[in-house]
């Protein structure tokens, strides 16, 4: 029972940051109507800066790593994100108003190759590393009651609860304020948001800073775990199968598809892998994915699709 009550709780700590990339994915979407193929070159791109900012600013400033350097740089990657997020609507998506969705898609393709090749050129090709002060020893709970008790990670811990508060302050945001209320009326539609008055550009650029700020805490998250380099952006991908299952407009959706695709990846490659060969956690969410879009197209939570004849 200890064994599987690791394996349960590390898929949960895993499908929460799942849960924060895949909430990207259902912000731009929300507010565009447009699948953001970049939110994974966001996550490298932003990873990348906090990584080298990390380095610099004490080099610059004369003084040694620590707290205050570390938050300084992670000011600015979130100055910088905001920036590209604020260049990205003023050279693409603000003449592209009102286009077919298929026009935005590739538009976000093609932010998704420039921020790939961008990054590198600005901060390097290295793996690098970024340390935020989260410990890295294990941790023994539950020893009462099972022998030996239950091992947790507790970075991976620290990181659950930094996504589940993120989570928390984003849906806080969407449904409270009144910048959220605009950013769900600019879902609805588009052109009825315009006409009583709601900018936007200013909301595509808020969105997208948004956007790019989770992408920034994923990627503090996931290069303090495996370290910066390229595959950060492969990861996002899981994101995909996320959105999927949990519907492509529905916050509390991406929350509970990154659970489900977070344990439900852990516990078959743990308890089913040995009688395939392993590599289950592999393929298990675009698997579950594939399965939904065939019974259940627009998710669990997702908008449900309505034909008028």
């Amino acid at each position: 029972m200890g064994f599987f009550l690791e394996t349960l709780f590390g898929g949960l700590m895993v499908g929460t940051l799942y849960a924060l990339i895949a909430i990207g994915f259902v912000l731009i979407f929300k507010a565009s109507g447009v699948f953001n193929f970049a939110q994974g070159a966001m996550v490298l791109f932003s990873a990348l800066a906090m990584a080298r900012f990390s380095e610099w600013i004490p080099q610059w400033l004369g003084t040694a790593p620590g707290f205050a350097t570390t938050a300084m740089a992670m000011a600015v990657a979130l100055l910088l994100m905001v920036g590209v997020a604020w260049l990205i609507e003023r050279l693409a998506l603000r003449h592209l108003v009102n286009q077919e969705p298929i026009t935005l898609l590739m538009a976000t393709l093609g932010i998704a190759y420039l921020l790939d090749g961008l990054g590198p050129l600005l901060f390097g090709s290295a793996v690098y590393s970024i340390d935020v002060g989260m410990p890295k020893d294990p941790l023994f709970i539950l020893q009462n009651l099972f022998e030996g008790g239950v091992l947790l990670s507790q970075e991976d811990l620290y990181a659950a609860c930094i996504a589940a508060l993120l989570v928390a302050a984003l849906s806080l945001f969407f449904q409270k304020t009144r910048t959220g209320r605009a950013l769900r009326a600019v879902a609805d539609d588009h052109q009825a948001a315009q006409s009583i008055g709601i900018p936007l550009s200013r909301i595509w650029v808020i969105v997208w800073s948004v956007a790019g700020a989770v992408a920034l805490v994923v990627g503090i998250i996931w290069g303090s775990k495996l370290g910066v380099q390229f595959s950060l952006s492969l990861v996002a991908l899981k994101a995909l199968p996320v959105v999927i299952l949990g519907g492509l407009t529905s916050l509390p959706g991406a929350i509970v598809g990154g659970l489900i695709i977070g344990v439900g990846e852990k516990l078959s490659e743990v308890y089913l892998g040995p009688l395939v060969g392993g590599g289950i956690e592999a393929w298990f969410a675009y698997a579950l994915a594939l399965c939904f879009l065939l019974a259940r197209p627009q998710g669990l939570f997702g908008d449900k699709i309505i034909d008028r004849v």
